[in-house]
Formats: C-alpha cells, structure tokens, sequence
C-alpha cells in the first residue's frame, strides 16, 4: 500500500473519535430573530491554530463574539482538515476558520458559507498567501530539481498550501509525475510523508527528520512573530504564485439574523494580536476582515483538479 492511500486510511479512522468526542451537537433551543436557532455556536479550529500557544487568542475572540451576538461560543479543535469538515455536516461546528480546499470539500459536502477572510489594510486585492517549500539552512539543496531522492514531508491530504499547491508545483516541474508518484515511497522522493500540521513540518525540517517540506506564508510569519521559530535555521527553495487567503465560514442552514450577527462581528474585528499571533500579519499591515465570496475559491477549485482530475 503506497503512503497516500496508507494515510487516507488512517486520516479516515481519525474522523470518528474527534467527531464523536464533540459532545451532542450544537443544540436547537434558543430563538434569534424569532427564529428557532442553536443554543450556542461553536467553533472549530483546524490543527494548525489549535496549539495551546494560540488558546489565548482565540479565547479572546470567542468572549467578544458571545457578548456581540448574544449567544455563548464555544470551541473545539479537530484532529485533522477533513475531521473539520465532518464536524460542519454533522453540525458538531458551526463557524469554522478553513482552509481554501478544506473549504471547498465543506461547500460540497457540508453547506458552507464563505463569510470573511483577513486582508492587510483591509484591502482584498492585497489578501492571499504563499506555499513555501524550505530545507535547513545550510542544505546542499537549492531548488525543487534537487528534491529527488529526498524525504519531503506534505502537511495533510486537504491541505492547501502543504498539500495541493506544492504538489501541483512539482507536477508542473517535471512533466509527467502525478499525484501519486509523488506520494509513494520511492518513486520521487525517497520517502513521503504527512506531518499533520504546519508546525510539525517545519520543526521536521529544522531538526533533521526530513529533508524538505511546505509551510504557509502566514504561518511560518506566525511563528517567527512568536518566537517558536527562527528564520535562519531555515532556506526557501521555492515559493508558490499566491493563494486566496482562507476563509471563516459558517453553516448554511443557520437562521440568517445570526448568521448576519456574526459576520457584522467579525467584519467590526480590530484585535491586532488576534491577527499578528493566529494569522501571520504585522500591525503595520493594519489588518481586518473583508467579506469572502464562494466564487473567490474558483482557483482553488481548478487547482484540485489539476492534482487529483475526476473521473
């Protein structure tokens, strides 16, 4: 069994302890509007912002939006993008900070709606982030012509900038390799792999365990802004055109005057370490949310595509 269907199966397996651990759902009780809406909200965190490094930061958010929309919000954090997913079409989660494909997978499979996405000076042309391919400082290796042969360590199977992105990045450098080669031991790389997290590839990379390996822009600025990383022990060897920023994006099926309450919230949103520590940005870059539309994730939509074609 090649690792990226190895990984599928156990990525499958991880959906049904962290849904079933969510504990009974959002409830059905309260009124808003006059309408009969969720008792609370709760919100779900992909495993890149659920450290405990981050907890204060989104504690602070979900304090803010209970006082402004009037319902208490509670959090979760998933074990993995697709558990996310899961989470929204099972209505475990409510408000969910997505990745671009972990979003579009919700829109099909989940009744997402795109609400907001982050943007410096609250200017949506200026939005989006890269795909950083990196190596320890001081590695022989200088381009993607020098990963073969090399481990290389993708982030998890529906992750944008550490999965999709840089696979398409290689597939376009050497015609001819697909999806799978490059996720089958042997075949490009010596050894593949998914690390679970932004994070753990990155520490991967800097402590010698693999190669090479992704990280989104933001994150890694994320990272080093904190402290967690420094940007000398690392190189980039290749950064990817840029990516839509994520969207945070809610169930469809939720009564629309709360649905209106929380993105007038988050649009009204000013907390710059909110910005700085969980989402990459300076405080010089003034940053806030723009309101997110589906149809910004149409790239996305055909980069998924060009990695895995539908039949």
């Amino acid at each position: 069994m090649n690792c990226f269907r190895k990984t599928a199966l156990l990525v499958l397996a991880a959906l049904l302890f962290p849904v079933l651990g969510y504990g009974g759902g959002t409830g059905e009780s309260a009124s808003v509007g006059g309408v009969a809406g969720p008792s609370q909200i709760v919100m779900c965190y992909l495993p890149n912002e659920a450290s405990e490094e981050l907890a204060e930061y989104r504690g602070i958010m979900q304090k803010e939006m209970s006082a402004a929309i009037g319902i208490k919000v509670v959090e979760i954090n998933a074990a993995d993008y697709n558990a996310v997913v899961e989470a929204m079409r099972t209505k475990h989660a409510d408000v969910v900070y997505f990745g671009p494909v972990s979003y579009v997978q919700a829109v099909e499979r989940s009744g997402a709606e795109a609400m907001v996405t982050p943007a410096p000076f609250g200017d949506k042309s200026r939005s989006g982030y890269t795909s950083k391919i990196i190596v320890k400082a001081g590695s022989p290796l200088k381009n993607l012509r020098d990963l073969r042969g090399k481990s290389f360590a993708f982030v998890d199977p529906a992750s944008t900038s550490g999965n999709y992105v840089p696979t398409l990045e290689l597939m376009n450098a050497f015609p001819g390799m697909t999806n799978e080669d490059l996720h089958t031991n042997g075949v490009f790389f010596s050894s593949t792999m998914f690390s679970g997290k932004h994070q753990n590839g990155l520490q991967a990379v800097i402590n010698g365990d693999v190669d090479a390996a992704p990280v989104a822009s933001d994150i890694l600025a994320a990272e080093a802004a904190a402290g967690r990383v420094n940007l000398a022990d690392i190189t980039v060897i290749h950064e990817s055109p840029r990516i839509p920023s994520s969207p945070l994006a809610i169930r469809g099926d939720l009564p629309a005057d709360l649905k209106a309450r929380i993105k007038s919230f988050l649009l009204a949103y000013r907390n710059p370490d909110y910005f700085q520590f969980m989402l990459g940005f300076s405080a010089a870059e003034k940053p806030e949310f723009v309101e997110a539309f589906d149809s910004d994730y149409d790239y996305v939509r055909d980069l998924m595509a060009k990695v895995i074609p539908r039949k």
